[in-house]
């Protein structure tokens, strides 16, 4: 699929989002869950930093925009269903607004 296709091939929940999974192009940790719209995918292609649009701001938001851990885009990959993402980045410096490198760092006990 060509990256010019993306925001018009993939399917959008009622909302008009579809989950965004980062991951480490470095190691392949997952670091978060985003949500991104169509407008979201454009900026994202054109900018090749990852934006996401904030469902508790109700806006654009891009990952580092006030704290400069940016996430810079390597690659785009499609489900097989097309109703999520998964997105290969460099993280300059921590994801989680915790400081930690992964926005999962808690884990579930028995």
């Amino acid at each position: 699929m060509q990256r010019a296709q993306l925001a018009d091939a993939v399917r959008y929940d009622d909302a008009g989002l579809i989950p965004a999974i980062i991951v480490s192009d470095e190691d392949g940790a997952v670091l978060m869950l985003g949500y991104m719209n169509e407008e979201a995918i454009h900026h994202t292609l054109e900018k090749q930093v990852v934006t996401f649009w904030s469902r508790s701001k109700e806006r654009l938001w891009m990952k580092g925009e006030t704290s400069g851990n940016t996430l810079e885009l390597i690659s785009i990959h499609v489900d097989c269903d097309q109703d999520a993402l998964l997105l290969r980045v460099k993280a300059n410096g921590p994801t989680c607004h915790t400081g930690n490198r992964s926005c999962f760092f808690t884990e579930v006990e028995a």
